[in-house]
């Protein structure tokens, strides 16, 4: 996909695809708000603000109008409304020109039951608010329930009121009457759901049992709670019920179990993903610059964050620092866990949100994707830095293992192995 980025020049127009009501906004604020931030629904609200009248459409702006208005970099207004568009609120088209021309679709947020059933927002919220301010918004949305043992129902049907009549023939579409329409969460997955399926007992009409919101539960669960396909086999088939169906409520509660018994009864959030398997080195390489690389590749930044705190949870702070450089930045796990170590390493041991943006910026821009790429881009970063420093400042400055460049081609020796596993520790959860 090409991508487009903004400058202030570019102009937007916004087109309301649904129907949007007060409610959506308490939605919105209470409920999407804790998993994409106060920035994206802000320009959620900004755009719906944009609409005419009808609320149907928008004038022409330029970006520089939200720019100005949001007190926001364009660089943040692109991030923020990328956030949008993958929680499913918006969608955005392009015309490529001397200055690009965007529409904004705005969709509606889901309904409540929606957000608390679904596999991966309700875990999500439950993660970054806590049990005690997620009971609150679980409670805020609740219906109350009335006795009504001791009343009779005299509601009225449609023909005890009405009568038909003979109308005249018309014609009439129904295409473009305005609705209440919501996206999906769109997950881009290499979900091997061939060896799922194949995996599956010969009793069971697969054809049938597999329909398209079955596979996308799984995926959703997948995602989440990072399992794969051969683990997933052994819990599908631990849900099938006497229907010969999958129970959905039991397969997710077998997958969430899962992963609490796996994780120490810690429910997962967005950082607890590792490096996706296509951009890890391949195995074979023996020196002891493969072994740090490996073990970046294989942990989550939660977990190396935890190795860091020497087996204590990471502070809410960090977590959220974290968070950011995976969505806001879209950087992967591995070279998160390069960028965290490079920064506690030169800067006493402190995860400064400044410094942290401004080379995720820079790692974004140049499209770093591996942990091989990022240690290489670290140290060429720091030698620059180190030529307007003196040499004193040179010699004491602190540096990670990995910046040793004797360890690039030297095999581990059976007498080194042990140092070497001291060295990760570290590293390992």
């Amino acid at each position: 996909m090409t991508k487009y980025n903004l400058v202030p020049a570019d102009t937007y127009i916004v087109i309301n695809k649904t129907v949007l009501h007060n409610e959506d906004r308490k939605i919105l604020t209470s409920l999407y708000l804790p998993v994409i931030g106060a920035d994206a629904v802000m320009l959620y609200f900004t755009f719906w603000s944009d609409l005419d009248n009808s609320e149907i459409v928008s004038k022409e702006f330029s970006h520089h109008k939200l720019t100005s208005s949001m007190r926001m970099t364009i660089g943040e207004i692109q991030t923020t409304r990328e956030k949008l568009e993958a929680i499913g609120l918006i969608k955005t088209l392009v015309k490529s020109g001397n200055v690009n021309n965007y529409i904004y679709e705005l969709y509606s947020p889901v309904s409540p039951s929606e957000f608390f059933s679904h596999p991966i927002l309700n875990i999500v919220l439950y993660s970054n608010v806590g049990k005690k301010e997620y009971d609150n918004l679980v409670k805020s949305f609740k219906m109350p329930r009335f006795n009504t043992n001791n009343y009779s129902d005299i509601t009225k049907c449609f023909n005890d009121v009405f009568e038909s009549a003979s109308l005249t023939s018309y014609d009439f579409s129904l295409e473009d009457i305005r609705k209440y329409n919501k996206l999906r969460l769109n997950i881009n997955s290499n979900f091997d759901f061939n060896f799922l399926i194949g995996s599956m007992p010969k009793n069971i009409d697969t054809s049938k049992v597999f329909t398209k919101e079955i596979k996308e539960l799984i995926i959703n669960l997948s995602f989440i709670y990072d399992i794969d396909a051969v683990k997933m086999t052994n819990l599908v088939k631990g849900c099938f019920n006497e229907r010969g169906t999958i129970n959905k409520e039991e397969l997710r509660k077998c997958a969430r179990n899962y992963y609490q018994f796996d994780s120490g009864g810690i429910l997962p959030t967005i950082i607890d993903n590792s490096q996706p398997e296509y951009l890890r080195k391949p195995i074979g390489d023996t020196s002891k610059r493969a072994k740090m690389i490996y073990t970046f590749e294989t942990i989550s930044p939660r977990e190396l964050l935890i190795s860091k705190n020497k087996g204590s949870e990471p502070t809410r702070r960090d977590l959220k620092l974290v968070e950011d450089l995976l969505i806001d930045y879209r950087l992967k796990p591995g070279v998160v866990n390069v960028l965290i170590d490079y920064i506690l390493n030169i800067n006493e041991k402190k995860l400064t949100r400044g410094l942290v943006e401004g080379i995720a910026g820079q790692w974004q821009r140049l499209g770093i994707e591996t942990v091989e790429e990022a240690m290489k881009i670290a140290e060429k970063e720091h030698k620059k830095k180190n030529k307007k420093v003196t040499n004193k400042e040179v010699k004491d400055a602190k540096t990670p293992d990995w910046f040793d460049k004797d360890i690039m081609k030297s095999e581990v020796s059976s007498d080194e192995e042990n140092q070497l596993e001291e060295l990760l520790k570290e590293y390992k959860s």
